[in-house]
């Protein structure tokens, strides 16, 4: 997924790296005025001082990691950590929204099933400024974007009504990332990563029509369920069935844009049937989707003078370390 991160706009990418610093100081303030207008007039199940299973600064809950940050410092602590994680996850080749939800649940303490909108909101903020560049460029998917929609969209909307319905509470959910994570992770540190150069070396075995859209509707319910818009997982089947990576690439970046959109519009709608915490965490998902947005362009710059290989084995190492970690969390 490199080559999706690699072609952000540099003009853009430049000026939303130089300008981080004041523009957060603007920025910040509204996101946090928002935060305190949706928890205490619009949307009171969300506020995060009266949701279940979420603590304040000034105390801590078993299973996370830490204390928890306190309304708006959420903000700061999210933008901040998804730029890290997004410059180390996108030279091995994944999104950072792989990692981000076992960093929203451990640290930040969103609540459950309200994590797994916000992380596709990190998506839904994250991915233009890639896709403006490719539909620049006059690089669209053709076809095979519609065929992966097809199937995500479908598959993330039973995804999202399952994740609600039938794993509302954290201890399944626990299961569900270490599901995910553990063979992702294992995946990163024993494959290398996919070459774009010399394309007829390449066997050609094009995954047919039907078989690819059943593929990207599981691809899209696992992530409806978990919080992925799915491309990480389809790119290295594409690339590696034979199709060019330049095709691929604005394919599952539009298919992960649309099936995440769609994800969080279908989680706020169940939101006004529940009486738990079901829509995303606006205010964070943006900050996530801001920090993940810088995050995948330095990475992307700094992948020349990294080590693909070495990249990929430590990354897949943390992420198996990560998936172990909710492994024994579920199972205990």
């Amino acid at each position: 997924m490199h080559a999706i991160y690699s072609a952000w706009p540099p003009r853009f990418a430049y000026v939303a790296c130089r300008y981080m610093h004041s523009a957060g100081a603007y920025y910040l303030p509204l996101l946090f005025a928002w935060r305190n207008r949706i928890g205490q007039r619009l949307l009171p199940e969300v506020a995060r001082r009266n949701i279940a299973r979420h603590c304040s600064i000034s105390g801590s809950r078993r299973g996370y990691f830490g204390r928890v940050p306190d309304t708006g410092w959420a903000e700061v602590v999210a933008l901040a950590a998804a730029y890290l994680i997004a410059v180390v996850t996108t030279p091995a080749g994944i999104s950072g929204a792989v990692l981000l939800l076992p960093f929203q649940v451990t640290v930040l303490g969103t609540p459950s099933p309200s994590v797994t909108p916000t992380n596709l909101l990190y998506n839904v903020v994250a991915t233009p400024g890639a896709l403006y560049r490719y539909w620049r460029q006059g690089q669209t998917g053709g076809r095979l974007t519609l065929v992966l929609i097809t199937g995500t969209l479908p598959g993330v909307i039973a995804g999202s009504v399952i994740r609600v319905k039938l794993i509302p509470g954290p201890r399944v959910f626990d299961l569900v990332v270490a599901a995910v994570l553990i063979p992702l992770g294992t995946w990163l540190a024993l494959t290398p990563p996919a070459r774009g150069s010399n394309p007829d070396r390449r066997p050609t075995r094009l995954i047919p029509a039907p078989a690819l859209m059943a593929l990207a509707a599981i691809v899209g319910c696992v992530g409806g369920i978990y919080g992925i818009g799915g491309g990480a997982f389809l790119a290295p089947v594409l690339i590696g069935s034979g199709r060019k990576p330049s095709v691929v690439a604005p394919a599952a970046l539009a298919a992960t844009f649309v099936t995440s959109a769609g994800g969080v519009i279908t989680f706020t709608i169940l939101a006004l049937q529940q009486h738990i915490s079901v829509a995303p965490d606006w205010p964070t998902g943006i900050a996530l989707g801001i920090g993940g947005l810088a995050g995948g362009y330095t990475g992307a710059r700094l992948q020349s003078r990294m080590p693909d290989m070495l990249i990929r084995r430590l990354v897949g190492v943390l992420v198996i370390g990560i998936g172990a970690y909710f492994l024994s969390s579920g199972l205990g």
